[in-house]
């Protein structure tokens, strides 16, 4: 039986999918942003982001899950236990609500994303910085673009910009010392399969 990580308050997760039977997750431009519309709903309440990237049949995210209920008295937490949802949920709810909008929009019937969800425990600093760098060059391994800058739908322009963001852009920058050095290991000639093998990716 297929081990599923649990969700666990205060901890890292790469967070991974595809459509089922490798069937297109975006069709057109704007199912990416109704995506991210979507996931700013049903995600950002319960954890951070720090790194996405969105390809046509498959979607690559780093989240920290918040550790909503640590500080909540012992009468607090009972009094909220029915009410509250475990983080997984919302992740499912974010997928079942994009996998309706799709249904109705493009007549079609069932399941969009494979399940369960693949999720990844991050649990050392190198594996941190590994999986940013893997996501941010994720259009480019899959010969989508040449350039990471080049591919729209990642947070890497994002965490270069000086815009508002949900993004926790301080410390992602932090997980690589610096801004510069940031933009150096991305530029850095990345052998991404050599990278899939040390995250324990599951073919995309």
């Amino acid at each position: 039986m297929q081990q599923i990580e649990t969700l666990e308050g205060g901890n890292f997760y790469h967070i991974y999918n595809r459509g089922i039977n490798g069937e297109d997750l975006f069709r057109e431009e704007d199912n990416y942003g109704y995506f991210l519309k979507l996931y700013d709903k049903h995600i950002t309440p319960v954890a951070d982001t720090y790194a996405w990237c969105l390809m046509k049949n498959h979607f690559h995210l780093l989240v920290k899950i918040k550790s909503t209920s640590k500080n909540l008295s012992g009468f607090e937490k009972l009094k909220n236990k029915n009410k509250t949802k475990p983080p997984h949920q919302h992740f499912s709810n974010l997928f079942n609500a994009y996998a309706k909008a799709i249904n109705k929009r493009y007549n079609r019937h069932g399941s969009l994303f494979e399940r369960p969800f693949k999720r990844k425990l991050i649990d050392t600093e190198e594996y941190l910085q590994s999986v940013v760098v893997y996501i941010h060059s994720n259009p480019v391994y899959h010969d989508f673009v040449d350039e990471i800058t080049d591919w729209p739908w990642t947070s890497y322009s994002i965490l270069l910009s000086s815009e508002p963001t949900n993004l926790k852009k301080d410390e992602v920058i932090e997980i690589f010392e610096d801004l510069e050095n940031f933009k150096y290991i991305h530029q850095e000639k990345i052998d991404l399969i050599e990278i899939e093998r040390f995250l324990d990716i599951d073919d995309l």
